[in-house]
């Protein structure tokens, strides 16, 4: 489940960063004395919500790496990194996309990640709990998961509907901080800090959007890896995980593995997977 909450994570941050920027530049002083103009407004948050989005995207693969301690496999060791590489460029070839990166990180759990700002430059990894409890079919199916992911362009989507967002997080914290602090002569500490915590608090309620978003790109990311590796393995892979109960991975990476959790009410709208059970009865549905 790691791609969205890493990407998430990654955002909000840089968001609070380019608004603490632009209060230092006086960014919000000078859009105050043009008389609080929306239009221009609207302007500045589509350039700091978009430019807050593509600045995750292109960490992503790089922050994978590290949070996760990733060994990207440049020359195989062993039998196991030689199918692990072959398999990958195999399913690559078959989705037309460039070779991923290809890396295994230690982790006792099965899980998978795949991440990337390019379809032709990205990250493809896999734990070494998953190569030991899975056999290769199963494990050919999660990794065709992954590479469908890649070549659906779920990352770049995901970055133009995070942009989106941003917008209106930024524009309306601004309109919020305006109605705090009156003042006509720019924008004073009452402004600057309503306007750092409505961001903050808008930007967790966006995030539902990006997560139902992500539910159902895990949907298809099923369907990919089905097509790539046979339904049947990759519904195998899938009970595989259920049976197994994975432990969730850290929190700045939750969204990019494979595994996903359980969940209901409002929990569910903070969830970047379907539950297990859901996504093998759809499988299990299409295959009727």
């Amino acid at each position: 489940m790691k791609r969205v909450i890493l990407f998430l994570a990654t955002n909000i941050a840089v968001i609070l960063v380019l608004s603490v920027v632009a209060r230092l530049f006086g960014v919000d002083q000078y859009l105050a004395a043009q008389g609080g103009d929306l239009g221009g407004l609207l302007v500045f948050a589509a350039i700091f919500g978009f430019g807050g989005a593509l600045i995750s995207l292109a960490l992503s693969k790089w922050m994978a790496k590290r949070s996760m301690g990733v060994r990207v496999i440049t020359q195989p060791a062993n039998p196991t990194e030689q199918w692990l590489v072959n398999t990958v460029r195999a399913q690559a070839e078959q989705a037309r996309i460039g070779m991923p990166e290809v890396g295994i990180f230690d982790s006792p759990q099965p899980n998978a990640f795949a991440t990337g700002a390019r379809r032709d430059a990205a990250l493809v990894a896999v734990s070494t709990g998953l190569l030991r409890a899975m056999n290769q079919k199963e494990a050919e199916a999660v990794l065709a998961h992954e590479i469908s992911h890649v070549a659906n362009g779920d990352m770049v989507t995901l970055t133009l509907i995070q942009g989106v967002v941003n917008t209106f997080v930024i524009f309306l914290a601004r309109v919020i901080g305006s109605l705090v602090d009156r003042r006509e002569d720019g924008r004073g500490m009452a402004y600057f800090a309503t306007v750092m915590i409505a961001q903050f608090v808008l930007g967790i309620l966006a995030s539902m959007i990006v997560m139902w978003f992500s539910r159902q790109r895990e949907f298809r990311a099923d369907a990919g890896g089905a097509h790539l590796a046979g339904t049947t393995n990759m519904i195998s892979a899938l009970e595989r995980l259920k049976a197994g109960q994975p432990q969730p991975l850290p929190a700045q990476m939750a969204a990019f593995g494979i595994a996903g959790g359980k969940g209901g009410g409002l929990k569910r709208l903070f969830m970047s997977h379907p539950p297990l059970d859901e996504r093998i009865e759809a499988l299990r549905t299409a295959r009727l």
